[in-house]
């Protein structure tokens, strides 16, 4: 006889799983006693919401579904906010949440909460197990649902009942069949045709590459594509990373908060590829940020994003690995003219603009381009929401890294947990986290996880004492009145280090900032900088 618990452990290590993320409480007891005996490692976080959130940096950077755990009613409903983020951003998520007993569904109970439905707008799909014998086929196909197709997150809720209660045995299924769940991964061939035809007559295209190229693994299969028609590249926010930064081809993040050369290229070309993007309001704010003679191709392995924010000539459904091959393969030896190449490379380095410093401050967007340098090549920075977050968008220059951040929700609180999650998928990799004050007051209590798992984690608080890009919204939209944007009363950051046995420092000035960093590159412990910077410094 086994248990439904010890079945919950044994779907985990069937799928491979090393590392989930959570916080127990009486209505998951039962798996918590189970993973006790597992070589599954747990990661005790300090709030649910950040087990989302670390369970989502896992799956970036080891392209595994990411794992986490919570009991029945707040426990659940704490995750609801790190799965929505996994949701917008398209990250693979199993969540699986304990629930009050089967019979006493719908009383209102202690800690009785629909999370299933709760989260249904947030959700691939979920799962409310209502028989112990049904746990091996329901953890089949959520990890199957999460990875496959446009991945996300998928909701996997389980009485007490249900996880006490034991079956003769233990079978995991080989394979799964879910009537209607079909993702078309491989491409139509007469629409690659079609793309093909359109990219070999254009004189000025560009390719705008999504988070979908990082997700789907073609990052170099789309730099080759690139690099043998010789046709620019620019990202949107969560697709940063697709291209080395400091690449001649590469003209940065396009949108709102993006490049001048970017969005310059995007508004010029008569042919634009999306790759694995939807291009929402902050990458096309603007009905006239194209031109109106632009044909668009738009790669999706999701049809539903295919057209929904920019009118689309040339829809391609499938899995971008397949349609990239394609792509390659179709080619030939097309390339952009001299004349459209030059001008594009020219416009990359006429538009740049030097940031201006103030006396007594630390310059953010200089010190951030400068951090790459600085790590090695593939570290892994995640930055948070605000103002730090465009800074870090516009200004980090990738090398072999990647850029980790929340582009669809934009949920504050994001980095340090995502860091945590990073760093247990690659430990031997730097992992950087850049975080406003205000962000970092949201999740500063998972610094004790770090503590705790000795994560050599580096932070670096970009202080200035305000809602930064709510206080520029202000004077731009409300004749600047500066409404609830002053930080008053916040804590001193690095006596809270301190507190948790984390070694700081403080910065006023770029050449003070970049010194401490360098002493503590190679350092096997986390640490803590806090870099006064001048408020009222814009994002771009």
């Amino acid at each position: 006889m086994i248990s439904g618990a010890e079945i919950m452990v044994k779907c985990l290590e069937a799928e491979g799983v090393k590392v989930v993320f959570g916080y127990p409480g009486a209505a998951i007891c039962p798996f918590y006693d189970k993973i006790y005996d597992s070589s599954i490692k747990h990661v005790l976080v300090r709030q649910e919401q950040n087990a989302a959130h670390a369970a989502s940096g896992y799956a970036r950077c080891s392209g595994r579904p990411g794992v986490c755990v919570a009991t029945s009613g707040p426990g659940a409903t704490n995750l609801i906010t790190g799965i929505a983020t996994a949701y917008t951003d398209s990250i693979p998520l199993i969540a699986i949440t304990g629930q009050v007993r089967s019979d006493l569904l719908g009383r209102d109970v202690f800690q009785e909460a629909d999370i299933t439905g709760a989260c249904e707008p947030f959700v691939k799909h979920s799962y409310l197990v209502k028989k112990t014998g049904n746990l091996p086929r329901v953890f089949k196909e959520a990890f199957h649902i999460a990875s496959t197709g446009r991945q996300g997150p998928v909701l996997i809720d389980i009485p007490i009942d249900i996880q006490t209660n034991c079956i003769d045995e233990f079978v995991y299924p080989d394979k799964v069949n879910i009537i209607g769940y079909k993702p078309n991964t491989k491409g139509h061939a007469v629409q690659v045709k079609r793309a093909l035809e359109a990219i070999k007559n254009s004189k000025q295209p560009v390719i705008v590459a999504g988070g979908g190229v990082l997700s789907s693994g073609v990052k170099l299969k789309l730099q080759d594509f690139a690099f043998k028609t010789k046709i620019p590249v620019i990202s949107t926010m969560m697709g940063i990373g697709v291209m080395p930064s400091e690449h001649e081809m590469y003209l940065g993040m396009l949108g709102t908060y993006g490049k001048q050369v970017a969005n310059k290229a995007l508004h010029d070309a008569d042919l634009v590829i999306v790759c694995g993007a939807r291009l929402g309001d902050r990458a096309v704010a603007a009905p006239d940020q194209m031109s109106e003679n632009t044909t668009v191709i738009h790669i999706d392995i999701d049809p539903a994003e295919i057209g929904k924010n920019v009118k689309t000539e040339i829809p391609i459904v499938g899995d971008m690995r397949n349609v990239m091959d394609m792509l390659l393969e179709g080619i030939g030896d097309y390339t952009v003219s001299d004349e459209w190449y030059n001008t594009v490379k020219n416009w990359k380095k006429d538009l740049y603009m030097t940031p201006p410093t103030f006396d007594g401050y630390v310059e953010p967007r200089t010190l951030v381009s400068h951090l790459s340098a600085m790590f090695h090549s593939k570290a892994i920075l995640v930055a948070d929401v605000g103002q730090n977050q465009i800074w870090c968008a516009n200004n980090f220059r990738i090398r072999e890294g990647r850029f980790l951040t929340t582009g669809g929700m934009g949920t504050m609180g994001y980095s340090i947990p995502a860091a945590i999650g990073a760093k247990f998928a690659r430990p031997t990799r730097d992992v950087i986290v850049i975080c406003g004050d205000g962000s970092f007051q949201m999740s500063l209590n998972e610094l004790a996880t770090i503590a705790a798992n000795k994560l050599n984690i580096k932070i670096i608080i970009m202080r200035n004492s305000r809602l930064g890009m709510v206080r520029e919204l202000q004077d731009k939209n409300y004749n600047g009145r500066h409404s609830a944007t002053v930080l008053e009363g916040d804590p001193d950051f690095l006596e809270i280090a301190k507190a948790y046995g984390i070694d700081c420092a403080q910065a006023s000035s770029n050449e003070e900032a970049e010194n401490i960093i360098k002493n503590i590159v190679d350092s096997d412990k986390p640490f803590i900088l806090q870099c006064n910077v001048y408020p009222d410094t814009p994002s771009i």
